[in-house]
């Protein structure tokens, strides 16, 4: 495998879309798919993912970005890749991010609407021409959503925590955060910044730049109905990337308000526990310096001095980068009619 990345490391030359104009009307698409873990076995994903696409004669090439850690045996792959499929295989030296994967084949990638697709299986194969449509339409994302489901009950009450949790940054727009099926215009890939783990909330982001997203119900595969478990600290990371979406999407341009009021409320209860000791120390003449309380107060009071100093500090980098920085896209608008000229 080669490390995908290593500027300038070689990438193996299979058939890859050809940018010259075609006669169709038909978007050509690049599906890439990121290999990090539990994969499917790949040609056999290929072979059922890459059906509706050739049905509809559609100019379309598959990139699998695959991580070492994965496991995952790429020799079908190459045995399509040399039967003349347009497909692609890049890899990792060392374990990678799904993130890093998507961003490292996206540029190899020529089509003008990019598909995403896990390297196992979420949707039925026919959802990708509907997604695809979707964006051919207008949309700048379509993120399919597995919908009716029939998972069993533990993945429902994962699913269902997770939305109660991003739903309301996405106005409950998008409602299967996690399927990970998704068709986007090139140019929104190149515009939303891509890094960590944030891959899986790419709508998110997408919605929170202006961006036109919509979900397009999908039929789940039956692969998809199994339970899913994990470990402990998969939680906890996932728990602690929303709480840095979140931190993104709702204070990135005012970072003050986020710390001020954690500085604040820690600095009001230190206070608080600081004029009750000081109370209690005039009105009985109680030595107060050996008290817990006394150590509390003054930490809560120090962090909450602290967290509003970071807020400033966050305010004025916000300020000084402000005026060559945008968090949302503005919408080309029709170009004014000429003024009249007087005769």
């Amino acid at each position: 495998m080669t490390d995908l990345l290593t500027p300038g490391a070689h990438v193996d030359t299979t058939p890859r879309i050809d940018r010259e104009p075609r006669h169709t009307a038909l978007a050509t698409v690049s599906v890439i798919v990121p290999v990090t873990e539990r994969p499917d076995p790949l040609g056999a994903l290929y072979e059922e993912y890459v059906a509706p696409l050739r049905e509809r004669g559609r100019p379309f090439e598959f990139v699998f970005a695959v991580s070492p850690t994965s496991g995952a045996p790429t020799d079908t792959l190459a045995e399509l890749a040399a039967q003349g499929e347009p497909i692609r295989v890049i890899g990792a030296e060392r374990n990678v991010g799904e993130t890093a994967l998507i961003r490292a084949a996206l540029k190899m990638c020529h089509g003008d609407i990019i598909v995403t697709l896990p390297a196992y299986r979420r949707v039925k194969a026919a959802a990708l021409e509907d997604l695809i449509a979707t964006v051919e339409n207008g949309a700048d994302v379509a993120t399919a959503r597995r919908w009716p489901r029939r998972d069993p009950l533990i993945n429902r009450l994962q699913h269902r925590a997770l939305h109660l949790l991003v739903g309301r940054l996405a106005d409950n727009r998008v409602r299967d955060v996690g399927s990970g099926v998704r068709a986007v215009r090139r140019e929104t890939f190149d515009d939303i910044p891509l890094y960590g783990d944030f891959a899986r909330f790419l709508p998110l982001l997408a919605l929170f730049r202006g961006y036109r997203v919509e979900e397009v119900d999908a039929t789940q595969h039956p692969g998809d109905m199994q339970t899913r478990v994990y470990s402990p600290g998969v939680y906890v990371r996932r728990l602690i990337d929303l709480f840095g979406l979140y931190f993104l999407l709702k204070f990135m341009d005012k970072p003050l308000r986020f710390f001020g009021l954690a500085g604040a409320t820690l600095g009001a209860f230190g206070g608080a526990v600081l004029v009750a000791l000081a109370a209690r120390k005039l009105s009985t003449g109680e030595a107060i310096g050996d008290k817990p309380l006394l150590l509390l107060g003054v930490l809560l009071l120090t962090l909450g001095a602290q967290a509003v100093a970071l807020g400033l500090i966050g305010e004025m980098i916000v300020h000084f980068h402000a005026p060559g920085r945008r968090f949302y896209r503005i919408r080309p608008s029709a170009p004014a009619p000429p003024p009249d000229r007087p005769p």
